[in-house]
């Protein structure tokens, strides 16, 4: 009898250190890479914030990055379960931080901890130039794979988002501030604005004239800066545009400035930018053309810098009514106080332009 105890005992011996090995081995497996280096492949795992262990394990499974979804969490939780690097055990407690991060096949968990737990964030380097429409912008950021085009315009005339801005307009045209932003992919239209709109108010604290200026003397002052934006070449030259613009203004003289009928042709009209402003556009039909109605148009035509905000803000005193570009290759203009001189220069100009050929 106790004979057959013994060998009994034995056998369950044998098979506990057979079923112990094995789950060890079986362990030590799960924890291992999917693939073997060469074979594997590379996912982009974005984490949001709030995302469980279990959530991100899930994830990574069905992104085929790892053998067993629980054997993650497990490790993850209790690190010195991990058995994916033999030459040691995970030494600090795992903990998931948001980011984007490419995951390979070919890892192993001790790898894939190490990657999810450093918060890195695979930034999309997006350049938006001065002068910029939002249209520009939302294509710009489409194309460097932000967000989508009509998330972003969506977001761009989203009304509660910009009363909270309290910007009294109908989108965010003026006010998404001409920089270089890193992002990550996937960002939602509205985080994009937010992040830009930030970034203009966040600069203009740089100009004491715009302290304590209401919302609606702010927005007049960005409608003038977005077109000087688009007229001057030379940065020491958008004071003097400044001057030119509010000079009319105080008489109630038309701006005419042809960047605004660029815009009512390309923006609102939808067609490709024009060569030459002809005569006929002069006349379109738009609360936009300062050729036909004097005064601001409703708001403003493209997002300026600091240099066109300055010099809205910081104007200088001058007699100049009329300004006229007269060195394409520097971008320079003549400025004059009255149309006689104005036309002279312009005739004086063309005489130049004939004696050349």
């Amino acid at each position: 009898m106790n004979k057959k105890i013994s060998i009994f005992f034995k056998i369950f011996a044998a098979v506990c250190v057979c079923f112990v090995a094995g789950i060890y081995f079986y362990w030590v497996e799960a924890c291992g890479p999917l693939n073997s280096y060469g074979t594997g492949h590379t996912e982009r795992i974005e984490i949001p914030a709030g995302m469980t262990v279990r959530q991100a394990a899930k994830l990574l499974k069905d992104k085929k990055l790892i053998k067993n979804e629980y054997v993650f969490y497990l490790a993850a939780r209790y690190p010195f379960l991990d058995k994916s690097e033999m030459t040691g055990l995970q030494q600090e407690k795992f903990v998931l931080k948001s980011g984007v991060y490419n995951i390979s096949s070919e890892s192993g968990l001790s790898d894939i901890f190490h990657q999810l737990s450093s918060g890195h964030q695979e930034y999309i380097t997006v350049l938006i130039p001065e002068g910029y429409t939002c249209n520009k912008i939302a294509s710009k950021l489409e194309e460097d794979g932000v967000c989508s085009k009509d998330d972003f315009l969506s977001a761009v005339k989203n009304t509660e988002l910009l009363q909270k801005y309290k910007i009294p307009a109908l989108s965010f045209e003026g006010y998404l501030y001409p920089d270089t932003y890193y992002l990550t992919p996937g960002l939602p239209g509205e985080q994009v604005v937010s992040i830009m709109a930030d970034n203009f108010f966040k600069k203009i604290q740089q100009i004491d004239s715009f302290y304590n200026l209401s919302a609606e003397e702010l927005n007049n002052d960005v409608i003038l800066a977005s077109i000087i934006e688009k007229e001057y070449q030379v940065a020491s030259e958008a004071p003097l545009i400044a001057s030119v613009f509010k000079n009319r203004l105080k008489r109630n003289i038309g701006l005419y400035s042809c960047a605004t009928i660029e815009y009512i042709i390309t923006e609102i009209e939808g067609k490709p930018h024009p060569t030459v402003i002809t005569t006929a556009d002069t006349k379109i039909d738009s609360p936009y053309n300062t050729y036909k109605w004097a005064g601001l148009p409703p708001g403003p035509i493209s997002n300026p810098g600091l240099t066109a905000l300055k010099a809205v803000a910081d104007t200088p005193k001058t007699n100049y009514y009329y300004f006229r570009l007269t060195d394409p290759e520097k971008g320079t203009h003549s400025f004059s106080a009255d149309f006689e001189t104005h036309i002279s220069e312009g005739q004086l100009l063309y005489t130049k332009k004939i004696s050349r050929k």
